[in-house]
């Protein structure tokens, strides 16, 4: 498995780019992009379980009914939620779009993120497809990235190359994420391409099983959101033998998938809204799965943990705590925290219990960008592993005149 560049144009026969079309009054802001694969792909798709949902959900998983798709639309500035027309409005980005391209508008995912609750103007996507069209490129996915951002401070993408099957592969993804983030899939907006031949139901089978561990396992601000999906494009351009069954290569599929995920979660945890620092909670020693990721989650999703954070204070408590009330069957006289990160590692806690540490060797470690809050339980040998950030007073900022 290795790291390269690219993002979603990394895999054979796709192109992507972003403009500026008019949705956003920020003319430097672009709010308007496009991914396209030369041929027809396998698709899947999981989605946001808020109950109020964007209308671009309803039209996508209408869409996917067949599990093919050829491009995504997306545009940022506007949710198109709780819009009277949205259904229409998403219905004709995906005719539109589709025309343009010369597809079926029933082979075209789309996506919106943004305000909820403003109306969506057709007309400067109309007016921008043109434009839209003119520059896709292999070159083109930092600009399909730029254009899905909302309230994100840094571009995310990532891409791997493997071999499957003798065959070499390539799996890229971009995506957008800073508010409005909470385990419950979908958690933002993730868009995956990848040139391997596989059948949209092992597509789906290993989307759906590998966002329990990566994308449900993000919290930023414990809102979860109306419009978000991960959505995955496999065109089969690399020739490799199509994957219909749980073997070797949809093994390697997976971990290439896997290795994606994690790349973009990390990525969306640390720039969370208003965030300084990346935190990353491993749990190990857990009863099971399920009790290793109610602690994860629980201490990722901990405001005050967070705060403590922020402050670069070793407030272990807070850790406890959380755990506490997680829910999970654990037994706490057993646990174990520490704090680490590239400064390097200090126990606060054992069997429970505080421990003499250093407080200023422990300001030193959390001072740094990214901190590891390691828990273990000796309970039994579950691990799992959630993301999120330090909640910080820009974090009210952003969102108290986010509207306006």
């Amino acid at each position: 498995m290795k790291m390269i560049k690219g993002g979603v144009c990394a895999a054979k026969g796709f192109t992507a780019n972003g403009i500026h079309c008019g949705i956003r009054k920020n003319r430097t802001k672009k709010d308007l992009s496009l991914i396209v694969s030369e041929v027809p792909a396998s698709a899947a798709a999981v989605y946001t379980t808020n109950l109020v949902k964007g209308a671009p959900i309803s039209v996508t998983k209408s869409n996917l009914s067949d599990g093919k798709a050829q491009a995504v639309i997306i545009n940022s500035g506007n949710a198109n939620t709780c819009n009277a027309n949205g259904i229409e409005i998403a219905t004709q980005m995906c005719r539109i779009t589709a025309q343009k391209l010369g597809l079926c508008e029933k082979d075209i995912v789309v996506a919106s993120t943004g305000v909820i609750g403003q109306p969506l103007n057709i007309e400067p996507i109309k007016n921008g497809l043109d434009e839209l069209c003119a520059g896709l490129s292999s070159n083109g996915s930092n600009f399909a990235a730029e254009g899905i951002m909302t309230t994100d401070v840094i571009m995310k993408q990532v891409a791997v190359e493997f071999t499957v099957g003798g065959k070499v592969c390539r799996m890229g993804g971009i995506a957008k994420g800073s508010g409005m983030i909470h385990p419950n899939m979908a958690t933002m907006l993730v868009f995956i391409t990848t040139d391997v031949s596989i059948s949209p139901a092992m597509l789906q089978k290993a989307l759906s099983a590998d966002i329990q561990n990566t994308f449900n396992m993000i919290s930023i601000d414990g809102d979860t959101s109306t419009n978000d999906m991960v959505t995955v494009l496999a065109n089969g351009m690399s020739e490799n033998e199509t994957i219909i069954e749980e073997n070797e290569d949809f093994a390697t599929f997976m971990k290439a998938l896997n290795t994606v995920n994690v790349a973009l979660c990390k990525m969306i945890a640390g720039d969370g809204e208003g965030a300084t620092k990346l935190l990353e909670c491993k749990v190990s020693g857990a009863k099971d799965l399920e009790n290793a990721k109610k602690i994860a989650k629980s201490v990722i999703c901990s405001s005050l943990t967070k705060a403590a954070m922020f402050g670069s204070d070793a407030n272990w408590g807070r850790v406890l705590c959380a755990i506490g009330y997680s829910g999970a069957s654990v037994d706490v006289s057993k646990i174990d925290v520490s704090f680490i990160s590239e400064k390097g590692e200090v126990k606060v806690c054992e069997n429970g219990a505080g421990v003499d540490f250093s407080e200023e060797k422990a300001k030193e470690i959390l001072l740094e960008d990214e901190i590891l809050i390691n828990v273990t339980c000796r309970d039994g040998s579950a691990r799992s592993t959630a993301w999120g950030c330090d909640l910080t007073y820009d974090y009210v900022k952003i969102n108290g005149d986010y509207r306006t």
